[in-house]
């Protein structure tokens, strides 16, 4: 295959084809069958070193302009597949690598279960008498169930720390609630 995608960033076995990398788009969007945030599975696909994230982001372009995908959301630019599009994931998907498969479906479920808990759950950064407080809040019908407040040296600690917590939730509340509860 042609190589005609930007490299950078892409590591060894990743995709350098435009095309490749439009088919893995279908192939992801098909397989988790919800819409996504563009940005986000670039970075993501970037971070992995699966494909360029620029090149990701012009693929939705023209996958989008082709109607193989279909934005649900423009505010936050979120696509999702649509049935040319699924026919172009079945049809190509044994073009691409098991492995480029598995890692990108892999990463962006992770993603998707950040996001859903960045949702679920609410950080404040607080400056209280010369010290600094993260506030981690679980939302339950729209109302906190559990909140941690914790003394934390700057704001980029905090920032780390909403990272970790974002990447299970409910099972640093698990354990609170069972130390409490014991």
């Amino acid at each position: 295959m042609e190589k005609n995608a930007s490299g950078a960033g892409v590591l060894r076995g990743g995709l350098f084809s435009t095309a490749e990398i439009k088919i893995l788009i279908c192939y992801i969007l098909s397989a988790i069958d919800e819409g996504v945030p563009v940005d986000m599975l670039a970075n993501v696909l970037h971070f992995e070193g699966i494909a360029n994230a620029f090149e990701v982001s012009d693929a939705v372009v023209s996958l989008s302009a082709n109607g193989q995908i279909v934005a649900t959301d423009d505010t936050e630019q979120v696509y999702k597949i649509t049935n040319t599009g699924r026919e172009t994931a079945t049809t190509l998907k044994d073009s691409l690598s098991s492995i480029v498969k598995e890692r990108a479906y892999l990463a962006v479920m992770k993603m998707l279960a950040k996001l859903k808990n960045s949702k679920d759950n609410q950080f404040e950064i607080t400056h209280e008498n010369g010290a600094t407080y993260l506030s981690c809040s679980a939302i339950d019908g729209g109302k906190p169930f559990l909140t941690v407040k914790l003394l934390i040296t700057d704001e980029d600690q905090g920032h780390f720390i909403r990272e970790k917590f974002l990447e299970n939730p409910s099972a640093i509340y698990s354990k609170i609630i069972e130390m409490l509860t014991q």
